[in-house]
């Protein structure tokens, strides 16, 4: 995908998330079956997970070299990326503490504005950089281990969308 297609998913896949999270009642909101998230817990999932990759990709390029190094390999294709992910939950990966929602905010709107935020700077930054540079840089995934920036914001479109189907599928 160009920068262009990753930011017009990005926006397609998070804004169909929280619309269809928006239009759920109090009691879909808040239900799950035991040992599983809410969908408002499956949004501040998303939340905690977005931030760092905004965070990241507002350091300096060199930062992230010095920090992470440069990619040793082509970016995988968004269907490898995803199959890699399927691969490692099948396998048993799980969330990390950190990315794990405490579930204290109720309020849909303040969780839409926070994600779709975060989304937006996502946006603006993935357009500072160019194809080449979201090819060369990379950043380390808690489940997938080092991922390229093109790589991150495949799985960043990736993850709102089984969120999303999670949320529906509990919710049948």
């Amino acid at each position: 995908m160009t920068k262009q297609q990753l930011n017009e998913e990005l926006q397609r896949h998070h804004h169909a998330f929280t619309q269809f999270i928006k239009g759920l009642s109090p009691r879909q909101l808040e239900s799950a079956p035991a040992d599983k998230w809410n969908a408002l817990q499956q949004t501040e999932h998303l939340i905690k997970s977005v931030g760092p990759v905004n965070m990241a990709l507002a350091l300096p390029l060199f930062v992230l070299r010095l920090l992470f190094g440069k990619a040793n390999r082509k970016s995988k294709s968004y269907d490898e990326l995803v199959a890699k992910y399927q691969s490692k939950l099948k396998a048993g990966g799980r969330a990390p503490g950190r990315f794990v929602p405490g579930g204290k905010e109720k309020n849909t709107e303040v969780l839409e504005g926070k994600l779709l935020g975060l989304v937006d700077s996502v946006q603006k930054k993935v357009n500072d950089l160019s194809e080449d540079q979201l090819d060369q840089y990379i950043l380390p995934h808690p489940l997938l281990g080092k991922l390229t920036l093109r790589e991150m914001i495949y799985f960043t479109i990736y993850h709102v969308q089984h969120h999303h189907r999670l949320v529906q599928n509990q919710l049948n």
